[in-house]
């Protein structure tokens, strides 16, 4: 791994963004769209959303971002640029680095305009620093990030790629605690949520709403949110195929 290279992949995939409007829109807007959409649903329940108010701001970053990722990536292969890419001294490793870093400083915008909104457009109450909350929002967005890319390693088009958002993202929205408390769920389904990524940043999530800083269980959460960032780059790094078949 080479951080030159690593630098030069993230300014060309910003480059690339920079030039496709509606993607870089769809990644900063519309999570805060989603989530104004959800404050709307519960207007005369504040409490209501309070609830859901929270966790959506980890599951809708890392959604959009899993899609946009995994589909810009299989991109890359079918098109033949991977393949030539690699003809230079490039390690898969930089290149999914490069690409983690660049969508990383998208997710920092994201998180900056949809924490903003969430808590002083649509008074999200939380006991915890806004800070928090928007560091938890940036490893959220990473973490569908490093998935997508993941992700991406199993599809052979684009169609495919799309197609592994339900199969990856779904299940973990099932059971990540955003429609039932994870401490409720049935024993075996409990079990398979603690080994799935996205209960962590909710966890992480209602942690700061509650006001649990980093130095308690959030802080043990977001460092796992981490952990599986990691793993899920070194993963996409070993199953990477330069071309599509």
């Amino acid at each position: 791994m080479t951080p030159r290279v690593t630098f030069a992949v993230a300014a060309r995939v910003l480059a690339q963004l920079r030039r496709d409007h509606r993607t870089v829109a769809m990644l900063i807007v519309l999570p805060a769209l989603l989530v104004s959409l959800m404050w709307w649903m519960f207007t005369d329940s504040p409490n209501a959303f309070d609830r859901f108010g929270g966790p959506l701001l980890a599951v809708f970053p890392a959604i959009i971002m899993f899609v946009v990722t995994s589909v810009a990536t299989l991109r890359e292969r079918s098109s033949g640029t991977l393949s030539r890419l690699f003809t230079m001294p490039m390690a898969k490793l930089d290149f999914l680095l490069g690409y983690a870093l660049a969508f990383a400083l998208i997710a920092v915008v994201q998180a900056i305009v949809v924490v903003s909104i969430a808590l002083y457009a649509l008074d999200l109450d939380i006991q915890g620093p806004a800070w928090q909350l928007g560091v938890v929002a940036v490893l959220d967005g990473v973490l569908g990030t490093a998935l997508g890319l993941f992700a991406s390693a199993f599809a052979a088009t684009e169609f495919q790629a799309v197609q592994m958002m339900p199969a990856v993202m779904i299940p973990q929205i099932l059971l990540c605690g955003l429609l039932i408390p994870r401490d409720q769920l049935p024993t075996v389904l409990h079990a398979i949520s603690d080994i799935l990524p996205l209960s962590y940043a909710v966890d992480a999530v209602i942690g700061v709403a509650q006001g649990n800083g980093f130095t308690t269980g959030t802080g043990r959460d977001a460092l796992i949110v981490l952990a599986f960032i990691l793993a899920a780059l070194g993963l996409g790094a070993a199953t990477l195929k330069r071309r599509t078949a």
